[in-house]
């Protein structure tokens, strides 16, 4: 019979890469258009008008640190898969935005790996001066107006969790943040980030009426609170009942001891309740073109 444990280790696909010291920062050049890769967990390249966003970059080997104290299965040791893409690949980009600090966003190896002179975006700027503090020089705080090589990226908010998981791990969980791509000549992208179905939410598909919505969907526990502290199934399916013509692409899923809800349930879910068309489950390493 086949573990929980080494069915998460066969979805990692290809082998960790090693890290380049000295990776070069020039970009090869972007084409317009819009493309998401899922990478690993909430790690993304978001290729967006001529421009590669890294989303969340965790790029610790497989199995470097421990499950995260007093979340489900946290005898895992984390990340439980491999990452799909070289070092090289993963840091080929543009600009960085980091939407909290959490080790499974903001990891030590990427705090190591991502060239210091890379323009990089946080949610606030008591996260801007932790990373600051960390070496980078060009650490920019999102906003309302914040852009980039004319793409606007707008800062939502968000919701790490139920009442119910803050008033247990209220400290923990902190602020989170999502982010609106936008830009004439192409599609509008909402990244959500790790927040619940919330006001916030509903406001940021209400205000901006995306194209695309990216929502982190592994339906992450803790130890004795019921409700997850990012999407699940019903998140995901209100969602779709807010943006019903909008696209969701799940992330965040099978890559942390926490998160309890694959790709494979998910999609059953969005099967039996209509939405199936609409939604997509990317693999790590999988690039989906809009």
């Amino acid at each position: 019979m086949t573990t929980r444990r080494q069915l998460f280790a066969l979805s990692g696909g290809a082998l960790a890469a090693t890290a380049l010291a000295g990776h070069a920062q020039e970009a090869e050049d972007r084409q317009p258009g819009v493309r998401i890769t899922q990478i690993r967990i909430a790690t993304l390249h978001v290729d967006y008008a001529g421009t590669r966003f890294l989303v969340d970059p965790m790029l610790s080997d497989r199995h470097a640190w421990p499950g995260f104290e007093g979340t489900v299965n946290s005898e895992e040791r984390n990340p439980l898969v491999h990452l799909p893409l070289t070092m090289d690949e993963i840091l080929d980009v543009d600009a960085v935005i980091v939407t909290h600090l959490h080790e499974d966003h903001w990891d030590e190896a990427a705090r190591n790996l991502v060239p210091k002179g890379i323009s990089l975006f946080a949610q606030n700027e008591a996260d801007a001066e932790t990373i600051r503090g960390q070496g980078f020089a060009d650490v920019r705080v999102l906003s309302d107006s914040s852009s980039f090589n004319g793409i606007r990226l707008v800062k939502t908010g968000g919701r790490h969790g139920t009442e119910a998981a803050y008033a247990v791990a209220g400290d923990l969980l902190g602020q989170v943040c999502g982010v609106v791509f936008i830009h004439s000549d192409e599609k509008t992208v909402y990244l959500a980030g790790d927040t619940i179905w919330n006001d916030d939410v509903a406001e940021a598909i209400a205000t901006h009426k995306p194209d695309v919505a990216i929502l982190n969907t592994g339906d992450a526990k803790l130890v004795g609170v019921d409700d997850g502290i990012i999407m699940g199934k019903a998140d995901v399916l209100a969602v779709h009942k807010a943006a019903p013509d909008t696209l969701l692409i799940a992330s965040h899923m099978e890559a942390i001891n926490h998160c309890t809800l694959t790709r494979a349930e998910l999609r059953a879910f969005a099967r039996e309740n209509g939405f199936l068309e609409k939604l997509l489950t990317p693999g790590d390493g999988e690039t989906i073109a809009l």
